[in-house]
């Protein structure tokens, strides 16, 4: 969707290559986030599309980007908390309790 906002009149094709996905995969999704209301196709005389399309987020398109950054955002930050807590007791399994003390006389 942010590839979408970004560059609105980009052709099926090359939103494809852009994603690493078939034409077709692309196409069945694109129908299932229209199908959804979070993004609508309009003719669009001046787009470099051939034929003259152009997708655009509506705002329930907008706002549902804005909760998937916010879920993946706070996913990814509990998988942080998590590995820097695995981390830590690593190294305390292993009595490397200096390695942060070595960090710093190397930094």
């Amino acid at each position: 969707m942010r590839i979408l906002q970004e560059n609105p009149d980009l052709t099926q094709r090359e939103l494809a290559e852009k994603l690493g996905v078939s034409v077709g995969g692309l196409n069945y999704c694109l129908r299932a986030l229209m199908e959804k209301g979070w993004i609508k196709v309009q003719n669009f005389s001046q787009s470099k599309n051939k034929f003259g399309y152009v997708y655009i987020l509506t705002p329930r398109g907008i706002a549902e980007k804005a909760a998937l950054t916010s879920r993946f955002l706070k996913r990814k930050m509990e998988e942080y908390e998590l590995l820097k807590s695995e981390i830590e007791a690593l190294r305390a399994e292993v009595g490397d309790g200096d390695f942060n003390a070595k960090r710093k006389e190397e930094a």
